[in-house]
């Protein structure tokens, strides 16, 4: 973890011992704009690191021919009925989901996840038996019952036939948070924890069985159900991802850049961040399913294969990545 600390104190008191998201972003964006400037990449008048239109979001794919294979499982999956959303903000230079396109697209198009599978060994965490194959934004509505508007979906998932395991790869590069929920952010909620009283939650009222899921796995008995605030309303996109994961038989993992100190990061009072904090309130025997894995740790392995080296140093550029 980066030990750069805060630079932002009052003359004769000690450093907050933390990293500051704000420095780390001024990085992302410098490293974007020049990355933009430098191939002569279409920008627009917000700022040099966002490019001019939603639709130029290809420009912020280092190689083209995984725009192209994005563009094509857009079409397979429609052609079957299944979504393949991309984000608002693909287009900016800071998008978790252009940044996992260009990390891991490459190796998914060139069937070569061996650099991933040595990653996640140094965590103990079991590859899928077989030809295992990667698909981005996977969802799946049964899950939840989430029938109506855009279902839970996890950016990555390395599966393979139906006895296997998966492993669902959900991405952060410059967020500073887990979704919330759209309920409790409209107004329409009070933040009550519905634990004890699931008539409660709006959700659960339209047929979503998060609180069902949330029963049946453990989390109801322990710290969740002693807070008064429902942790769904600022944590949703957590709880509901490794849910999913779990309703899966599959591992989750949240893949970070070691610069962000939102998710993790070290100081006088140890280690902090949402995930260590979020963790906490997962029962202790389905810890060892979710784990907290670096860009950089993936980009070294991807780096150390040799196999890569055409867009290997592009990547490090546009995000600024000069020490893995």
């Amino acid at each position: 973890m980066s030990k750069m600390v805060s630079k932002d104190h009052e003359e004769g008191k000690p450093r907050w011992s933390y990293p500051r998201h704000k420095e780390f972003r001024k990085e992302l964006e410098a490293a974007a704009s020049s990355w933009f400037s430098d191939n002569k990449k279409p920008i627009g008048n917000k700022a040099p690191y966002i490019l001019a239109s939603h639709k130029d979001w290809p420009e912020n794919i280092i190689l083209p021919c995984v725009a192209e294979y994005v563009l094509s499982e857009q079409d397979s999956r429609s052609e079957r009925g299944e979504g393949f959303p991309l984000h608002r903000w693909i287009h900016h230079g800071l998008s978790s989901q252009a940044m996992l396109f260009n990390l891991v697209g490459p190796l998914i198009i060139s069937n070569d996840l061996e650099p991933l599978r040595e990653t996640l060994k140094a965590f103990y965490i079991p590859w899928p038996k077989g030809n295992t194959v990667g698909r981005f934004e996977i969802e799946d509505r049964e899950v939840f019952h989430e029938w109506q508007g855009q279902p839970t979906s996890i950016d990555l998932a390395i599966e393979d036939g139906p006895d296997s395991h998966t492993i669902f790869v959900e991405a952060k590069l410059v967020e500073q948070e887990f979704g919330g929920c759209s309920v409790f952010s409209n107004g329409d909620c009070d933040g009550q924890n519905p634990a004890s009283d699931h008539s409660l939650c709006y959700l659960h009222h339209i047929g979503r069985s998060y609180w069902e899921r949330l029963d049946e796995f453990g989390f109801l008995f322990g710290p969740m159900k002693d807070s008064p605030v429902c942790l769904l309303s600022q944590y949703y996109q957590f709880f509901r991802e490794i849910l999913f994961t779990f309703v899966k038989y599959g591992y989750f993992i949240l893949l970070v850049d070691r610069r962000n100190p939102t998710f993790s990061r070290e100081g006088d009072h140890g280690t902090r961040g949402l995930f260590p904090f979020l963790i906490s309130f997962v029962p202790e025997e389905h810890r060892n399913r979710i784990w907290l894995v670096t860009v950089q740790d993936l980009l070294k392995s991807i780096q150390d294969s040799g196999r890569h080296n055409d867009w290997v140093s592009e990547f490090r550029s546009k995000y600024g990545i000069y020490v893995v």
